[in-house]
């Protein structure tokens, strides 16, 4: 099974947007360079996350992108949904039944057993990532990667308060105006 690079750049911003200040948004713009990505691809993928809920949209100034749920509300599997849809990777298309050696329709009374050995395997895929949270990952993120965390948490602290004074700045030039 291979995910698309989609599904990378939307759990990673996940995870940014709850390592992110409390109450504070960022705009796609903001994401995408964090993980030095492109802005209009990104936006795609953000626009399906916010369409499920994973995420929110957060109009004016200090618009951008919240998380939609707390980090332990969002599984995996929700942003893996958003992104890629629920429908199965696999679909028989009873192919035994075809050919020279295909025999009546009533001879396959048991589903394909490559069908069975598929749907069982992407079972408990979707079981893992629905076990798992944003919050699991933040957790996991920080016991193997502290600094990486530390920097990252720097990086957006730093963007949301320059953000916050840009926005003073504005509003100072607008009263003395």
């Amino acid at each position: 099974m291979r995910l698309s690079q989609g599904i990378e750049w939307a759990l990673h911003c996940c995870h940014a947007l709850a390592e992110a200040p409390d109450g504070s948004s960022l705009p796609v713009q903001q994401l995408a360079a964090l993980h030095g990505g492109n802005p209009a691809y990104l936006a795609k993928h953000l626009q399906a996350l916010s369409k499920a809920g994973v995420v929110v949209s957060v109009l004016g100034p200090r618009g951008g992108y919240r998380l939609g749920r707390p980090a332990d509300q969002i599984r995996l599997l929700d942003v893996v949904d958003a992104i890629e849809g629920s429908s199965p990777v696999f679909l028989c298309t009873e192919i035994r039944q075809r050919g020279p050696a295909a025999l009546p329709p009533a001879n396959y009374r048991a589903p394909c057993a490559i069908a069975a050995a598929v749907s069982s395997a992407e079972d408990a895929w979707r079981q893992a990532l629905a076990s798992t949270t944003i919050a699991d990952i933040v957790t996991a993120s920080r016991r193997q990667a502290p600094e990486a965390v530390t920097a990252t948490a720097r990086w957006l602290r730093e963007t949301v308060d320059a953000r916050s004074r840009g926005q003073a700045d504005e509003q100072n030039r607008k009263a003395d105006g």
